[in-house]
């Protein structure tokens, strides 16, 4: 079964009429031959004067705060686009993350907001302490484009150590799996990395962390996730946990699951609008998918 071209369509002017700039830059990115410099000005847009990133670059919050999470949203999404540099991330990246790194060698997950406005609850109680979900994947690039820095040492002893304090707990997090996966590709500690790979994919594959009802309404947003959340391609390295047919499976129900408008819904959002915003998010991640299997119509 393949998205057919009307449903693509519809997906598409969805996104265009719906999503943020920055999913749209991506969209024409990825599915339309725009350059990543398009991309780069959209996420630029989230950047403040102390070079962290915020104005709800995720849409559970409206604060124009610079958070640890979204500075790393924005390193990820110039990487992905292959807009990174060297220079780009020691001058405008580094100086934020090395302001807000703690005691222990990390960067938190979130900073409590200093301003009053609409947020989920959860940004109200953020610990503000060293997270894997953050330091690691900076860890990762900043190895995968070589880099030789200082505040690298202590980084990594963090990783390493919170690595085994964890163990196979938040492996249901399929949005920190992928950012844990950037370090342990990359890290020059390859015997260990690949020990601790083996065990992340042992407890996605044998802690019934996947949903298989697919009639579930929460089926493969947070908290339900299914196989292609974690294997978002073929060469995904949880890929080989899972058998073709169930890819096959899920990828059908993926298609079967947008909506007459043309999006891929969820039920986030602190308002209507960032209904609209999270939806445009998760549409384009559904095309995304899609296309890495070949799944889209010509």
């Amino acid at each position: 079964m393949k998205l057919t071209k009307v449903n693509y369509l519809k997906a598409r002017d969805f996104i265009l009429a719906n999503a943020r700039m920055i999913e749209r830059r991506l969209f024409q990115f990825y599915f339309e031959n725009d350059n990543a410099e398009g991309v780069y000005h959209a996420v630029y847009a989230y950047r403040n004067q102390d070079g962290g990133f915020g104005h709800g670059m995720e849409p559970d919050t409206a604060s124009p705060e610079s958070q640890p999470l979204f500075s790393i949203m924005a390193l990820e999404t110039l990487d992905d686009v292959g807009y990174l540099t060297k220079e780009i991330i020691r001058d405008d990246f580094m100086p934020y993350f090395e302001s807000i790194t703690t005691e222990k060698g990390g960067i938190p997950w979130m900073l409590k907001p200093k301003s009053n406005y609409p947020c989920e609850a959860h940004f109200k109680t953020v610990k503000e302490r060293s997270a894997l979900s953050t330091t690691a994947p900076l860890l990762g690039i900043l190895e995968k484009y070589k880099m030789d820095l200082p505040w690298m040492i202590k980084a990594e002893q963090f990783v390493w150590g919170e690595f085994d304090r964890i163990k196979d707990k938040h492996v249901f997090c399929y949005l920190c799996v992928p950012r844990w996966l950037m370090f342990l590709k990359h890290t020059k500690n390859q015997k260990t990395a690949i020990k601790t790979i083996n065990n992340l994919k042992h407890a996605i594959g044998n802690q019934g962390i996947i949903c298989d009802d697919k009639s579930d309404e929460g089926w493969g947003l947070y908290g339900k996730p299914h196989r292609l959340n974690y294997a978002t391609n073929s060469n995904s390295v949880c890929s080989s946990l899972f058998s073709s047919e169930d890819i096959e499976s899920d990828l059908t129900a993926l298609i079967s699951k947008q909506k007459d408008d043309g999006r891929w819904d969820t039920w986030y959002g602190i308002s209507e609008g960032t209904k609209l915003e999270w939806a445009g998010i998760q549409t384009l991640w559904a095309l995304e998918v899609l296309k890495n299997y070949g799944k889209i119509e010509n």
